[in-house]
């Protein structure tokens, strides 16, 4: 379980191919203190750490996660947000993010306003838009966010200096896509008035 805070950012240093699915080399500064087995975010979604040295750790991701997620399309020398798992104790600082990531949006409108800036992503056509609410909860590539501006498939996000400068938003441009994770109570909620 996550926050939505994110830690650090990694650089991906190397990317093979294993039988369907991929294994990324990631350095960052935490890495040294990861360990075999941990689960950790990259990009918002929870990977396990199969091998850790010196200052960079490995993770694998299978198929379905590649399928469902933008991870597919990193290359050496891309950057990646990182958060390790919440302790029992901590602060929740931003909402309860699982790191299991419901799919993709595209960023359809980035722009700077006063020293902050507005994003806005159209959902796929699969997602039901009543996931998202006014004022609610998203991740947005594991970043814990509010959505606001809603309009049918769209939703903006605003990101303070900080967030732009600490996370991968920098990178995003027009068309990319990004992984969202709803918020799990409004999952919850919605499956229960399909009954």
């Amino acid at each position: 379980m996550f926050t939505g805070i994110i830690e650090c950012m990694g650089i991906i240093k190397g990317v093979r191919d294993e039988k369907g699915n991929k294994r990324f080399r990631i350095q960052s500064s935490i890495s040294n203190e990861l360990s075999i087995d941990q689960s950790v975010a990259h990009q918002g979604i929870c990977l396990t750490v199969v091998a850790v040295k010196d200052d960079a750790h490995d993770v694998v991701a299978v198929g379905e996660t590649l399928s469902k997620t933008n991870l597919g399309k990193f290359k050496i020398g891309d950057y990646v947000n990182i958060e390790r798992c919440l302790k029992m104790g901590d602060r929740l600082d931003g909402h309860v993010v699982q790191g299991h990531v419901d799919g993709m949006a595209t960023c359809v409108k980035r722009q700077e306003t006063s020293g902050s800036w507005l994003f806005t992503f159209e959902l796929d056509k699969n997602f039901n838009e009543k996931l998202v609410v006014e004022k609610g909860s998203i991740a947005v590539n594991g970043v814990s966010l509010t959505a606001f501006n809603l309009s049918k498939k769209q939703f903006s996000v605003a990101i303070i200096p900080y967030t732009f400068a600490h996370t991968t938003f920098y990178e995003i441009e027009l068309h990319d896509k990004v992984n969202i994770e709803f918020d799990i109570l409004g999952k919850y909620v919605s499956r229960w008035n399909e009954k």
